[in-house]
Parts: structure tokens; C-alpha cells; sequence
């Protein structure tokens, strides 16, 4: 069992242990039919592909229960306030 499943941030990040569990299933299901990982991975993708997927805000739930990946490229805020705007 990985050590982020033991505390409970990660339960609370997603809404609870019932939809952690949720989330977790359903991607894994997506990435064992080929979806690509979002997060680089040595190997199969598995639940720790998923874990680290759900702790970057890649993937959550929506209201529907269904998995809806994030695929945002944008700089994060830290990212930019340390490197100011670019106004070129």
C-alpha cells in the first residue's frame, strides 16, 4: 500500500475515501485501455502513476463521478511570480 493512501489529504484533496477509491478505479481502468499517463512513469502506469497524477491536479472527479484529466500547460502561479511577467 503506498504511504499516500495511509493519510488522509489525499481523501480529503478528492472529497473523501469513497471518491478517491472512485477516482483511482476509473483511471486506472482509462490507463490500462491505453490512455496516456500524465505524468512521466517508468514502466506500466500504474497506481502510483495515478496517485501522482491525482497529487498534481491532473485528474479528479466531476459532479457526474466521471474522470476528467486535466491537460493544462500553463505555467503554475509560483512559476511565474518567481519569473515575472514576459511582456516581449
Amino acid at each position: 500500500m503506498l504511504n499516500e493512501l495511509k493519510e488522509d489529504g489525499l481523501a480529503k484533496k478528492v472529497g473523501g475515501r469513497f471518491k478517491l477509491s472512485t477516482l483511482i478505479q476509473k483511471r486506472l481502468v482509462q490507463l490500462n485501455r491505453g490512455s496516456p499517463p500524465l505524468v512521466e512513469t517508468q514502466g506500466k502506469p500504474g497506481m502510483s502513476t495515478v496517485i501522482e497524477e491525482i497529487l498534481t491536479d491532473k485528474i479528479y472527479l466531476d459532479s457526474s463521478q466521471n474522470v476528467i484529466t486535466s491537460k493544462d500547460n500553463a505555467p503554475s502561479l509560483d512559476r511565474l511570480m518567481e519569473d515575472g511577467p514576459d511582456l516581449d
